[in-house]
């Protein structure tokens, strides 16, 4: 039987580590960015045994409309081309702005993220159980994500369900990815060659 793929990816994460990997200092805003979709359907080929994908997932914060219009435009832009495929599902939560935003804040702060992590891991443990997948592949390197990697790895002499990683591997220095000490999981390392057939040069703004 065809085990069906579902790949969450913590957005933010998957951008800035892209960047990080494969961008120089100072590179336009959308060197970083890649297409979902086709990401996702990497990664599930990325195995010997007979796996579909079945959805990908994306997580991201989204600008406040009235804070800041462009950032908020440009998001849309974004979002509405990968929505353009029934298999992305994009789940987003308001970001949080700094007190005076953007006129009065203090030096260095920035609009932040707040419960994308949460929305991410309560999906993939949801899922797991109501057997929606039977891999889930996860990719980010936020530590926060562990406990829900745990839980659907619990799950995998019970129900079968695998848990799964992904995380760039970057041609110089350290490549992160996560893991957990309950049980080994395999990590589908993506290089700069996976990341020249995926990326996205679009400028939303």
């Amino acid at each position: 039987m065809t085990d069906r793929v579902v790949v969450f990816l913590d957005w933010q994460n998957v951008y800035k580590g892209a960047r990080e990997a494969f961008c120089g200092y100072g590179a336009p805003h959308w060197q970083g960015q890649v297409h979902p979709l086709a990401l996702g359907q990497l990664i599930a080929a990325d195995s010997p045994y007979d796996r579909q994908l079945h959805q990908v997932r994306v997580y991201r914060g989204q600008p406040d409309a009235t804070r800041d219009p462009s950032g908020y435009a440009a998001n849309a832009r974004q979002v509405a081309a990968w929505r353009q495929s029934p298999m992305v599902d994009v789940t987003m939560r308001t970001l949080r702005y700094p007190y005076g935003w953007p006129n009065s804040h203090q030096a260095g702060e920035k609009p932040q993220e707040k419960g994308i992590d949460v929305a991410l891991a309560i999906d993939f443990v949801s899922m797991a159980v109501a057997g929606d997948f039977e891999v889930g592949v996860l990719m980010s390197t936020d530590t926060d994500l562990k406990p829900a990697l745990e839980a659907v790895a619990r799950l995998t002499p019970t129900q079968g369900v695998r848990a799964e990683v992904a995380s760039w591997s970057s041609p110089v220095g350290h490549s992160r990815r996560l893991s957990i000490s309950s049980r080994r999981l395999y990590c589908h390392w993506l290089g700069k060659d996976t990341y020249d057939q995926i990326v996205d040069t679009t400028n939303y703004s």
